[in-house]
């Protein structure tokens, strides 16, 4: 059985008050670029950056990460494994770099975005946003900016829902039991 955390409304409150956090944090948003891993990841990010832009008249630089070759688990998986592209067309060098991502559990595909990303150049610092933190960690990673915690269970499935990609803005929940 399965359960609603986060409406459209729920969802477009989080990431005004993360676009606000981040401006706050990095005093405005020069030298800050948002890079959204793939997929949904980047979808946010570009949200963001409207909302930024809204807020503050600041463009920030998007851009899209693939992480698929740097997982550890790549060669574990028995189906193949979906390739989105990356693109970052714009430096990273001496820059804040936040990182977008849906949904933060065990920490390890942040792990290969760290990885992918600096394979772009050397940020200055990289600060990670995302929509849903469900807790769970097997890395020592946390999140600086995050839209809803969500205490879950491990095996629960967390699902985030994007208009751009399934009609609708919405979390979802599905409860193993």
């Amino acid at each position: 059985m399965g359960s609603r955390l986060m409406d459209e409304a729920d969802v477009r409150r989080a990431l005004t008050r993360i676009a606000h956090e981040i401006l706050e944090r990095n005093k405005g948003g020069e030298d800050v670029v948002l890079v959204g891993i793939a997929a949904r990841g980047d979808d946010i990010a570009r949200r963001l950056a409207a909302e930024i832009r809204r807020i503050e008249g600041t463009e920030v630089p998007v851009g899209a990460l693939d992480i698929t070759f740097y997982r550890d688990d790549i060669g574990l998986r028995a189906e193949a494994p979906e390739v989105h592209e990356t693109r970052i067309p714009f430096p990273v060098d001496d820059r804040t770099v936040v990182l977008v991502d849906d949904v933060l559990f065990t920490g390890r595909t942040i792990r290969a975005a760290f990885d992918a990303l600096m394979d772009f150049g050397r940020p200055r610092a990289i600060q990670l946003a995302v929509l849903v933190d469900r807790g769970h960690r097997e890395l020592p990673i946390r999140a600086d900016f995050i839209g809803k915690n969500v205490p879950t269970r491990s095996d629960d499935s967390v699902r985030v829902a994007l208009t751009e990609v399934d009609g609708e803005d919405a979390v979802l929940v599905e409860d193993a039991r």
